[in-house]
């Protein structure tokens, strides 16, 4: 045993060759290693001694495993999701969905929600918490992560409003599974391209299937895109996550299924988010203004 304030310094500074939140890093695993919030852990760490398994998690850290695969736990619009190296872990990027959803919603909330690749269940299961009214439906081609979305939706209150899918979107007539008539639909499909070099803590610890599709990394919104016709309600919205540098070529696949595009940044600036309208009319010039 010894002191906490002093070996967070130190975990610090080790995590810092591999992370670019290292305080932040050790103070979560530290936290988890005490059993206690990072609230508390802050407010009485003068007064706390480390515990013994506090050094096993930083060596985990070292060797690049993502903190939330180590503690099991990943907070997303305020709400904690359990997460496994079977879903991808949710980002605060992807809440730029959620915000565009309450923004979109705020004088007729939607009734029903679909998740396209639900994962976790994390952008269903905030969306279900942002509007206690609707029902929703999370689609998934992993057994193990839809198991993760069941209990991240028994854990929040919400598996009375939250069904779930085993479901391919690469296979025929998937979207007769699926239902018509959603209000809001919510996609962060794999996107990178095939080939591409990721940072270790995500090429080597988050599934493939969640982060690849094809060579330009456009596969899976050549699929999603048509057949948002089946899918969404006449004034339906859908909100698709895309990569920083796929803001051109998306909307060009969106406008030629005859929706209108409007684009929209994260915090750091990137092109992050397009949301789709099923109406014709918007060039991406305009769209993006």
């Amino acid at each position: 045993m010894g002191n906490a304030a002093r070996a967070l310094r130190e975990a610090a500074q080790t995590l810092a060759e591999i992370s670019d939140t290292p305080r932040l890093d050790a103070e979560l695993l530290m936290a988890h290693a005490l059993r206690m919030e990072r609230s508390q852990l802050l407010l009485k760490l003068p007064d706390l001694q480390c515990p013994a398994e506090f050094d096993a998690l930083i060596a985990r850290r070292q060797r690049s495993e993502p903190v939330a695969h180590i503690i099991g736990i990943k907070e997303f619009w305020g709400l904690d999701f359990q997460v496994s190296p079977d879903v991808l872990i949710p980002r605060p990027d992807s809440e730029l969905l959620l915000e565009e959803a309450v923004r979109l919603h705020a004088d007729a909330p939607p009734a029903r929600i679909l998740d396209l690749g639900t994962g976790s269940g994390a952008l269903l299961l905030a969306a279900l918490h942002e509007f206690p009214d609707a029902q929703g439906v999370g689609i998934e081609a992993s057994a193990a992560a839809l198991q993760i979305a069941h209990n991240n939706a028994d854990a929040l209150g919400l598996a009375d409003r939250a069904k779930f899918l085993l479901l391919d979107w690469t296979l025929p007539d998937w979207t007769g599974a699926v239902g018509h008539d959603y209000d809001l639909l919510l996609a962060n499909p794999p996107y990178v391209a095939t080939g591409v070099q990721l940072a270790t803590d995500v090429a080597d610890f988050e599934p493939r299937q969640a982060l690849f599709a094809g060579k330009d990394g456009l596969d899976d919104y050549r699929i999603i895109i048509p057949a948002l016709a089946q899918l969404l309600s006449p004034t339906g919205f859908a909100l698709l996550e895309i990569g920083y540098d796929q803001a051109i070529p998306v909307t060009q696949l969106a406008l030629d299924s005859g929706y209108s595009v409007e684009l929209k940044q994260d915090l750091s600036g990137n092109d992050r988010l397009l949301i789709l309208r099923p109406e014709k009319g918007l060039g991406f010039a305009e769209a993006t203004r």
